[in-house]
């Protein structure tokens, strides 16, 4: 009699191509998808019909010498109040003060600037020269 025990093959599934397979079906449908359709969400974006840019009412240049210069016109400090007003009553949304000043102007003379758009409600935008920015 033969008692040994036989030795039966047992069933395994061998997993080591199977990371790849996936791999390949992952990149597959990463691919896929992006050529499917890529503007599946159609928004409709605001349009302006006009420039939405506040426009620039007033320009007040201050240069090395300290000197106002409001739309070309010299003025001193004191008549700065009194140039600026019918400028800014002329328009009917919030009127805006551009500020152009040399770089050697004590910030003083600027914000005094700014203080008379303030009390004449006004915006004050201050403009800057990219060249100067470091």
């Amino acid at each position: 009699m033969n008692i040994r025990k036989r030795l039966r093959a047992h069933a395994e599934v061998h997993t080591g191509p199977l990371n790849d397979i996936l791999f390949i079906l992952l990149m597959f449908f990463l691919i896929a998808s992006t050529l499917a359709n890529p503007n599946v969400i159609k928004l409709s974006q605001p349009k302006a019909k006009s420039d939405t840019k506040a426009k620039q009412n007033v320009v007040v240049n201050i240069d090395a010498n300290k000197q106002f210069i409001v739309n070309g016109k010299h003025i001193s400090e004191e008549n700065l109040r009194q140039e600026l007003q019918p400028f800014i009553l002329k328009d009917t949304n919030q009127a805006t003060i551009a500020i152009n000043a040399d770089k050697s102007v004590p910030i003083d003379d600027v914000v005094a600037v700014m203080r008379v758009a303030r009390e004449l409600g006004a915006r004050s935008v201050l403009m800057v020269d990219k060249k100067g920015v470091q």
